[in-house]
């Protein structure tokens, strides 16, 4: 086996999602099926509270495997999730 095949082979190894990390995103694709509040739906699919959940989530948006995996999907969450941030700030300077 070549240096570079070993190499290959690790960079693969780091771009697959694990199961839970497909299961996130397929919740994601889907939430609103379960009906009721999102958080209760966290808890009730991944016995987790919602706050390790979106941590979880936060980390996942920043793969390039999952950007692979539903470029659409991380998109629409990474914007969200700008927005959000930027909302926060506002709120911040307010404040100030």
């Amino acid at each position: 086996m070549s240096e570079n095949s070993t190499a290959d082979e690790e960079n693969t190894s780091q771009e697959e999602l694990t199961d839970f990390e497909k299961s996130v995103l397929e919740f994601e694709r889907n939430w609103y099926v379960y009906g009721g509040a999102k958080d209760y739906a966290i808890r009730e699919r991944f016995d987790m509270s919602a706050s390790r959940y979106f941590h979880a989530l936060g980390t996942l948006l920043d793969k390039p495997a999952a950007y692979i995996a539903d470029p659409i999907l991380i998109k629409r969450l990474r914007r969200i999730r700008e927005s959000r941030q930027k909302e926060r700030s506002r709120n911040r300077s307010l404040i100030s």
